[in-house]
């Protein structure tokens, strides 16, 4: 399976993963449905994270999922900080 692309945009930058770091404290969107498919998109805004690693099957894994961040548990938190659509689970009912 190849690595899913994560598109180019405003939002996939340091400043906006900052933004989602400290607003991750917030409550999740009432919205918010779906699952994660573990395609590991997520993992790489703005960059690759270095605890992602891909199982046998090309399924995404953390290596410190136990303890892993407060942005990484909760992402996408919003439908406006979610730039991960087409590969993701996750979407927000309108």
């Amino acid at each position: 399976m190849a690595i899913t692309e994560v598109k180019q945009s405003p939002k996939n930058t340091w400043a906006a993963k900052l933004k989602r770091t400290v607003t991750a404290f917030l409550p999740v969107s009432k919205t918010r449905r779906g699952q994660c498919l573990r395609c590991g998109a997520c993992c790489k805004l703005p960059n690759v994270c270095p605890w992602l690693k891909f199982d046998a099957e090309g399924k995404a894994i953390c290596k410190i999922y136990p303890i892993r961040s407060m942005n990484c548990r909760k992402y996408p938190r919003t439908e406006s900080e979610h730039i991960t659509q087409t590969a993701c689970g996750i979407h927000f009912e309108k």
